[in-house]
């Protein structure tokens, strides 16, 4: 990793500096990061600044192997657009040490920290994307947030309040009515005024990231759509409605509410664009079968660019060098590639 390069890449295009948070100091987010960044391909095209303590990952780096030449950022400090090695931008927030897989207001802290530095960079001008490791809800909590996870908390940083999670993977997209929420609570959730919004601003977003007309499906929340009301009635009294009001002036593709068991297929397969879930597991599944490890989070709404991995904080193998960084590695190119399609 001690290569350096040039503000552009060998396209000419520029180089966008990605803010790469490193997650719950005490998962493998600082070993997926710094991984990630050792990847000489993707250091031609990105600009990666690391957002975490300086001290905490060089000292990770010399364990996994990865000793750098990383620019160190002190927090307050510029972040100039010639960057020709990565650079860690080092709040310089971990005072004790983290106990490696275990929970912990100290890392729920510091984790929280890297995310509203990066989210203030992106909103400065000073980042051009931010790409996230995972947290830990818990940790996060004990640490005195209460935010359910990384989309909300960003939301509230941006003081976005249009906003979805979204995840997108080789052969598949999907966006996210509900996410973090029990079970027990989703149909009251699948609101017809929810899901109109949901729909206008997938279409928005897609189009922003180059597609000129994206094709919509909504996912249905009962079995078989409802089969016509035996067996639920959200899709005729909310989501139908919801679709129709959408397609009214002709400019929203999107159709549906569509069997559950079959609509993630279809997309799979070219019909679709995107697919809306109306629940976390329902989204998440087919994406995960089809791509652990390749798919990536996009939070949707948001005035910066925001990638994160599909996983979690893998307490159970934290600190032990053996995390696989792809889908970092994947998170990072959709940022570089959002960007530039943005731009």
């Amino acid at each position: 990793m001690s290569q350096s390069f040039a503000s552009t890449g060998a396209d000419g295009r520029r180089r966008p500096r990605i803010g790469i948070t490193i997650g719950d100091p005490a998962g493998i987010g600082p070993e997926v990061s710094l991984k990630a960044i050792a990847h000489e391909g993707l250091l031609r095209d990105c600009q990666p600044v690391l957002i975490g303590d300086a001290q905490y990952l060089n000292s990770w780096a010399l364990t996994f192997g990865l000793a750098t030449t990383a620019r160190i950022i002190i927090a307050g400090d510029s972040i100039p657009d010639d960057l020709t090695h990565p650079a860690i931008y080092t709040l310089d927030n971990i005072k004790d040490t983290i106990a490696m897989g275990a929970e912990s207001a100290e890392s729920g802290r510091a984790s929280a920290q890297y995310v509203e530095t990066a989210a203030r960079l992106c909103l400065a001008g000073e980042l051009d994307a931010m790409t996230t490791a995972p947290i830990s809800k818990r940790a996060l909590s004990l640490a005195g947030y209460q935010f359910p996870g990384h989309t909300e908390f960003l939301a509230h940083l941006a003081n976005c309040s249009d906003f979805a999670m979204a995840f997108v993977a080789p052969s598949l997209r999907v966006a996210l009515l509900t996410t973090h929420v029990p079970l027990a609570q989703v149909p009251s959730l699948v609101k017809r005024d929810g899901v109109e919004r949901l729909i206008r601003l997938v279409d928005r977003e897609m189009r922003r990231y180059g597609l000129a007309r994206p094709r919509i499906a909504l996912a249905a929340i009962n079995p078989h759509a409802g089969e016509g009301g035996l067996f639920g009635l959200e899709e005729a009294i909310e989501m139908r409605p919801a679709v129709d009001a959408c397609r009214a002036d002709g400019q929203i593709e999107v159709t549906g509410p569509h069997s559950g068991d079959t609509v993630f297929v279809r997309a799979h397969r070219g019909e679709f664009d995107i697919v809306i879930s109306c629940y976390h597991d329902q989204g998440l599944i087919p994406i995960k079968c089809l791509a652990f490890g390749e798919a990536v989070n996009v939070t949707l709404g948001l005035p910066f660019i925001r990638t994160s991995v599909d996983h979690g904080t893998a307490f159970d193998i934290a600190g032990k060098g053996c995390a696989d960084d792809s889908s970092m590695v994947a998170a990072i190119k959709l940022a570089i590639e959002l960007y530039h399609q943005r731009s």
